[in-house]
């Protein structure tokens, strides 16, 4: 029997190494997404802004690709809006776990015992109501809720500080739905708190009004939310 004899390329020939480079970011993308699911579960509610930036994390790192951030854009706009009609002092936005809250002062909205909107209100309310009428913010929510101070009220029209506080809160809702924000859906509430919900206390240890605490307790917040946060 005839043996072959190798050739000697073949003898000198090494075999092709694999490379395994790619396992280091398939395992990465893995611990990625499962931290991702566990954080979902883990929360008893979405907190929008924390799921917004995890969700932007992961299309950095995976998709390198940025991600828009509805809750964010709007802030700044509403920021904007604040800064560009001087009412820095008597409006303020920021943004919690459910999304943007804005706080406006009832001293510069509405008259002294009144549910009449001023004319920076009507200015800007106008303009929040053209952004919230944007198609990349159909999705969010509108809860306004009308705040007092401790101080009773009782006029014909508003017989107590709930009334009160629903006056100013209704007078809001209806401003954004004559603008067409969507008046005939479920997107928008009116709510009253009246004195119930004091951002500080009305008064000192003796029992003596603070007129700057009950000046700050005076207020209408508006929340706006997307709907799968609550």
């Amino acid at each position: 029997m005839t043996r072959r004899r190798k050739s000697p390329l073949a003898e000198n020939k090494k075999p092709e190494e694999i490379s395994e480079d790619w396992l280091a970011t398939y395992a990465d993308a893995i611990t990625l997404l499962m931290a991702f699911f566990i954080m979902l579960v883990s929360f008893s509610k979405i907190e929008l802004p924390v799921f917004e930036k995890i969700q932007a994390g992961i299309a950095q790192n995976l998709g390198k690709r940025s991600v828009v951030r509805p809750t964010e854009i709007l802030e700044t706009d509403l920021k904007d809006v604040v800064f560009n009609l001087a009412l820095d002092k008597s409006v303020h936005v920021s943004t919690d776990d459910e999304g943007i809250l804005m706080e406006l002062a009832n001293g510069s909205f509405f008259q002294p015992g009144s549910a009449d909107l001023t004319r920076d209100a009507v200015l800007f309310l106008k303009d929040v109501g053209d952004l919230l009428k944007q198609p990349r913010y159909m999705g969010f929510q509108i809860e306004v809720k009308g705040h007092t101070d401790d101080t009773p009220i009782s006029t014909p029209r508003f017989p107590s500080n709930w009334e009160l506080a629903a006056g100013r809160a209704i007078a809001v809702v209806r401003f954004f739905g004559a603008l067409g924000v969507d008046p005939q859906s479920d997107r928008m509430r009116a709510i009253s708190y009246g004195d119930t919900m004091p951002k500080l206390p009305n008064e000192d240890d003796a029992g003596n009004p603070i007129p700057e605490n009950q000046e700050a307790n005076r207020r209408v917040e508006i929340r706006i939310f997307p709907k799968f946060s609550r």
